[in-house]
């Protein structure tokens, strides 16, 4: 674990591997611990996982208020930056994949490609929102928690209880703030470099009326689509070799 100092925060970063520099960043209010098994089949793949952890997360610190998507790019751009990585992979999962784009956006000399994972529809019911906070809250009773968690993030077969931790609850708010002074049409048309949208077959956030949305918006030239079946908008812990895989075959076909 490192310690990285920016102008505006200090960031804990992990480390895996050698090689060309894939960037992991986590979901809502969440840590990248959870992508321990990713992190580790990357580095077995020559590659180097880099996961920042955003603010307010782990050991990661800096002012939590009056941010937009733009401030949290940053913070991963400095990263990149520190650590001499660019052009890098950057791999969001769900609310982590606008930071993604956002910094593909801002910065694209600093990317290469982006992944995004369990990416929900670019627009989807605000009563799916409500329920994540319901996941995440962690004043309410267990037995409560996971009816949510069972209905909005994991499909059948896969034990919700792995995500009655992890959440972060200071981030969770910075967060959502942050996407809510973000205008979304602003960045969800720039695509600066190639996309692999990773979906879960079963994510109540993407229905498959709208998984081609990202190939509508940029070619097929552009985006290139894998579907993880039997899994739900967690997908990184219901499937983390799977995802794996998927990211690394096409950084090798797609981007060479």
């Amino acid at each position: 674990m490192r310690l990285v100092e920016t102008p505006v925060a200090e960031l804990e970063v992990r480390l895996e591997g050698e090689g060309p520099a894939v960037v992991l960043l986590p979901s809502l209010g969440r840590d990248s611990y959870e992508f321990d098994p990713i992190a580790s089949d990357l580095a077995a793949a020559g590659f180097t996982a880099l996961r920042p952890q955003p603010r307010g997360i782990g050991s990661s610190r800096g002012p939590m208020t009056g941010l937009d998507l733009h401030d949290l790019a940053g913070d991963v751009a400095a990263v990149i930056e520190h650590f001499d990585a660019a052009p890098v992979v950057v791999a969001g999962h769900a609310f982590g994949h606008y930071v993604a784009r956002v910094l593909a956006a801002d910065r694209p000399e600093l990317v290469r490609g982006v992944a995004v994972l369990a990416a929900g529809a670019r627009r989807f019911p605000a009563s799916l929102t409500e329920r994540v906070a319901k996941c995440s809250d962690l004043s309410l009773p267990d037995d409560e928690r996971l009816v949510h968690l069972r209905d909005v993030f994991f499909a059948e077969g896969h034990d919700p209880a792995v995500w009655l931790d992890g959440w972060w609850p200071e981030a969770i708010v910075s967060q959502r703030a942050a996407m809510a002074a973000t205008d979304k049409e602003s960045w969800w048309t720039v695509a600066p470099s190639p996309l692999l949208d990773v979906q879960a077959g079963e994510d109540v956030f993407r229905p498959a009326e709208t998984r081609g949305e990202l190939v509508d918006e940029f070619g097929s030239e552009l985006v290139s689509t894998a579907v993880v079946p039997g899994c739900g908008h967690a997908l990184v812990p219901e499937a983390p070799h799977e995802v794996a895989r998927i990211l690394v075959e096409w950084i090798r076909t797609r981007l060479g």
